[in-house]
């Protein structure tokens, strides 16, 4: 099925039921439908099809919807992208992915601006609100929107196994890969992840997760568009303005990363705020299991852990909403998902037995966009190989114990250590540097620089991160920098992260 096939069947079925919630306004599926159509076919009057690729650089809001599920709706390519990414940062995204119009907001311009002009060729700029000036060349989202036909787009042509959206994943080699999901892949994970957590038509999901990432993307706005339920858009994460919004919308699917509940907590509320809520949902990094029993029982709701990367759309496990949940893992494949553990010859292991994780159903990518050797590496075996180090165990559940990969999970964002190390060895001042993470209870890893500097030369904490934040986006940025004289290294003269990551965990001990 087409994502736009999704939205159709819903709107037919459910005209008049509430899609989306946002601040004080309600779309219906009829008027969400339309709207979906407009796009469509006006981005077709302008030529985009299955060879044009459509950038979005925006934060939550309807207009993400719509773009993208307009763009898919004709054959076009949908990259949505972190709008705190820095302009070097999505330069290498748009070139990479031959991005030829954006669709963003005027608080976004001035880092589009710059990032095309890096790009140095033309990039169609729609803004979905008032430019700062009159600007003739930039196109405004309403006025593209309301000069074209809201009749159903032609879908003649387009196959389910087409790619429908793009999403970047940061890469071991520095650069970032473009992950390509088709349509099948995104509508069969809906159902997928639907079927598991017994998700109804008469559930209100929260959606304060970023919709450019995959999570949000699939929980949070295509699983209630596939079966006809509501979905609640917030801009940000603020606890006052999150408790608020379940009350006054009656969310009852709660989605969020350990740092989220974590927050929520703390805040000081008595805790029946959440009383609509039957189902809380928590990804992206693992849940310290103190919060969640506390989270529990001060707001009489259950957590849910699942897992999955965004490779797979990205739900591959979680624990049953009805049955045994098991604290620190991530629980069952859900239905239609195979999960499995290889070794380093792609042999499956016993069970209890640590290897690699490997994944296999209709969710999982087509590939890697222009990397087909890396596409190849990651289907070895025709299983796809996650990266991370596990175990199942007797009853089937699925635990995660590290990660072969050298990435770090930051409140639920993937940060490559490479990236960072690339960019810390450009500052004059530094000799070595190694970037690792330290356990932190709510964020998952907390990105920690660890640096030689040059014979003579000085450079402070607060100059290494305000280097780092010109260039990159915050939350790859280290919280902290540690100076030392050497670094440790084995054999061959690599640093051996694992021993400096042991002893400064035995240093943070022994101060204590």
């Amino acid at each position: 099925m087409l994502l736009y096939e999704s939205l159709s069947l819903t709107a037919t079925t459910y005209p008049d039921r509430t899609a989306i919630h946002f601040r004080s306004n309600v779309i219906t599926y009829l008027e969400l439908h339309k709207s979906v159509n407009r796009c469509a076919n006006a981005f077709r009057e302008f030529g985009v099809n299955n060879d044009v690729t459509v950038a979005v650089l925006l934060g939550n809001c309807p207009q993400f919807t719509v773009t993208y599920y307009g763009i898919t709706a004709i054959g076009g390519l949908c990259v949505p992208a972190n709008p705190l990414l820095k302009p070097a940062e999505l330069q290498y995204i748009w070139e990479n992915c031959d991005a030829q119009y954006v669709v963003t907001m005027a608080a976004l311009l001035p880092s589009v601006q710059a990032t095309i002009q890096l790009i140095g060729r033309p990039i169609q700029i729609i803004l979905i609100d008032e430019p700062p000036t009159e600007m003739p060349d930039i196109w405004r989202f309403d006025n593209v929107l309301a000069s074209a036909s809201d009749a159903a787009p032609d879908l003649h042509g387009i196959q389910d196994t087409d790619p429908a959206v793009c999403i970047y994943t940061s890469g071991t080699t520095g650069f970032p890969k473009g992950a390509l999901l088709s349509h099948k892949n995104l509508t069969a994970n809906c159902q997928q992840i639907s079927r598991a957590l017994k998700f109804s038509v008469d559930d209100n999901f929260l959606c304060v997760l970023p919709l450019f990432h995959s999570f949000a993307g699939t929980v949070c706005q295509n699983a209630p568009i596939n079966m006809g339920a509501s979905f609640t858009i917030v801009e940000q994460f603020h606890p006052a303005r999150i408790l608020e919004t379940v009350v006054e919308t009656g969310v009852t699917i709660f989605s969020g990363v350990p740092t989220m509940y974590g927050a929520l907590l703390q805040f000081p509320v008595e805790g029946q705020e959440l009383s609509s809520v039957r189902l809380c949902v928590s990804g992206g990094a693992p849940m310290p299991s103190a919060v969640l029993q506390a989270f529990e029982a001060k707001f009489n709701t259950i957590i849910i852990e699942g897992d999955g990367p965004t490779e797979c759309g990205p739900a591959t496990s979680v624990n049953p909403i009805d049955g045994v949940r098991k604290i620190g893992s991530v629980g069952l494949p859900i239905p239609g998902v195979e999960i499995k553990i290889f070794d380093d010859n792609n042999v499956e292991v016993a069970t209890d037995e640590l290897g690699e994780i490997v994944v296999r159903g209709e969710n999982v990518m087509i590939g890697y966009l222009k990397l087909p050797q890396e596409t190849e590496e990651a289907f070895a075996g025709g299983w796809y190989h996650t990266g991370d180090i596990g175990k199942i165990d007797s009853d089937g559940y699925v635990y995660i114990l590290d990660r072969k990969k050298d990435m770090l999970l930051v409140g639920g964002f993937n940060v490559y250590p490479r990236e960072l190390e690339e960019l810390i060895y450009t500052h004059p001042s530094v000799l070595e540097a190694t970037v690792i993470g330290m356990p932190d209870p709510l964020r998952g890893d907390e990105v920690t620089a660890v640096i030689v500097l040059k014979p003579g030369q000085t450079a402070t904490e607060l100059d290494i991160i305000h280097f780092c934040r010109k260039n990159l986006a915050n939350f790859k940025v280290p919280r902290r920098v540690i100076f030392r004289a050497s670094l440790p290294k084995g054999g061959t003269g690599k640093i051996v992260k694992r021993l400096l990551k042991k002893e400064l965990e035995m240093e943070a001990t022994s101060n204590l």
